[in-house]
């Protein structure tokens, strides 16, 4: 499934990967965020953090009209406040899907699928 944009010139088309991309890549550059997870843990057998090139198994998107709504599944840093974190994904992700893509995010949903305390350096 693609998100699908029509505009004077013609119809646009971007694949659910791009947008997993970009979405979890505004994720990861939040403070607290240790990584993506899989938002089907159990089905995956995964309990892993995902690469980059995994960012599509632990972002959902859904389009609804002209907008988007977003689900991103996070695993985040022992310590932080998690309602602090979760909001400043938000922002970005919405930031970032309207400048890179030109998308405007209805919604974006943050999902806490665990926390991990991170050694110290």
């Amino acid at each position: 499934m693609a998100v699908k944009i029509q505009t004077a010139s013609g119809l646009i088309e971007i694949s659910n990967e791009v947008i997993a991309t970009v979405v979890g890549g505004a994720a990861t550059d939040v403070f607290g965020i240790v990584g993506m997870a899989s938002k089907n843990q159990i089905k995956d057998n995964i309990n892993e953090i995902l690469r980059k090139e995994n960012y599509s198994r632990g972002v959902v998107v859904r389009q609804e009209e002209n907008e988007i709504a977003v689900d991103v599944y996070t695993i985040i840093s022992y310590g932080t406040k998690i309602s602090e974190v979760s909001r400043n994904i938000q922002e970005k992700v919405k930031y970032n899907l309207e400048s890179m893509l030109g998308i405007t995010a209805h919604s974006v949903n943050v999902f806490v699928q665990g926390v991990r305390v991170l050694p110290e350096d």
